[in-house]
């Protein structure tokens, strides 16, 4: 889930430390486990308003966008080849902007950072007991549970329908609750149906014939596990680099999906002021009792969505408009 990931670093450490993370992410694994077991569950993570779960999303995204612009003021000599690149990749070959951007940011961090003769990059599995404790339960597994629910699974399903495909949501979120329970000890935060790589496998580019389009996933599958491979390599290279720079980067992936959460945040007019401040309250990063801003966020942009909506309830036919005009006063002309 990359949602998920961009909420992990939005939200920073927890209090229990890594064990509780972990314990957050094999409750979020229960959590969508329920939700495929019990219809009703699912039925509610779809009902909270688009627009809600839309702001806060973007929230989550909005500091790690920002990270560019930090990183072209704090290590100006790294940054400006990562931004020139992506700019130039973006306008002439999109798809290779972002690999492309990643590949200036390396071949910089080993051009101008001086750091250990030798560095360990053989992959180690490294299994972590968990713990739990409220504020990460609270602040991290129960976002994580609603941002995978909201910006994967269900935009997910509905990329499938898009394309021909009924995917059978009650037993896929069963089988993803599970591995995400089986994978948490090992790291894994969340494993979801994806919208974005839905969007790429499931479509004609993939393969014209539809009941081919599966090789696009099997191969996306096994890149991924040969990516992991190199999560040594990843790690030494996020250690001598700026936090910065890695962060910008990422930023840079994520504007896409940061305009899309935002245009879909304030798409209804009577949800963009709740949204707004779902966006502002997440994207805050305050942390009050313990639980993070994308909680509060979700909280605060419900609350304002109900406010107004039996605001809007309470008005009476005949009643003056904020507008200030009386629109039974107004006369009609025929056409």
């Amino acid at each position: 889930s990359t949602p998920g990931a961009a909420l992990l670093v939005a939200t920073g450490p927890v209090p229990g430390g890594w064990p509780a993370a972990v314990g957050a992410f094999l409750l979020t694994g229960l959590l969508v486990v329920t939700a495929g077991l019990v219809p009703a569950l699912g039925r509610a993570v779809a009902a909270i308003p688009a627009p809600i779960a839309s702001a806060m999303l973007a929230g989550v995204l909005l500091p790690l966008c920002t990270a560019p612009v930090r990183a072209l003021v704090e290590v100006p000599r790294l940054a400006v080849p990562v931004v020139l690149v992506w700019l130039l990749l973006h306008r002439f070959a999109r798809r290779w902007a972002v690999p492309g951007a990643l590949a200036v940011a390396v071949v910089a961090i080993a051009l101008t950072t001086s750091g250990p003769a030798r560095l360990d990059v053989t992959p180690v599995v490294a299994l972590t007991v968990p713990a739990w404790t409220l504020p990460a339960v609270v602040g991290l597994a129960l976002p994580l549970f609603l941002v995978t629910m909201a910006a994967q699974n269900v935009p997910g399903v509905a990329v499938l329908a898009g394309y021909g495909y009924r995917a059978p949501l009650g037993s896929a979120l069963r089988v993803t609750g599970l591995a995400t329970a089986l994978g948490a000890p090992v790291g894994g935060h969340a494993v979801n149906l994806a919208a974005i790589t839905a969007a790429l496998a499931a479509g004609p580019d993939a393969h014209p014939d539809p009941d081919r389009r599966w090789i696009a996933s099997v191969t996306a599958g096994i890149g991924l596990a040969l990516l992991g491979l190199g999560a040594g390599a990843a790690t030494a290279l996020v250690l001598l680099s700026p936090p910065v720079l890695v962060e910008a980067v990422a930023g840079l992936a994520l504007l896409g999906a940061l305009a899309g959460a935002v245009a879909a945040a304030v798409a209804r007019p009577e949800a963009r002021e709740a949204a707004v401040v779902t966006l502002v309250v997440t994207a805050s990063g305050v942390s009050l009792l313990g639980v993070g801003g994308a909680f509060w966020g979700l909280v605060a942009g419900c609350l304002m969505l109900l406010l107004f909506r039996r605001r809007a309830d309470r008005a009476r036919p005949g009643e003056t408009p904020a507008d200030g005009v009386d629109r039974e006063a107004v006369p009609v002309r025929s056409a």
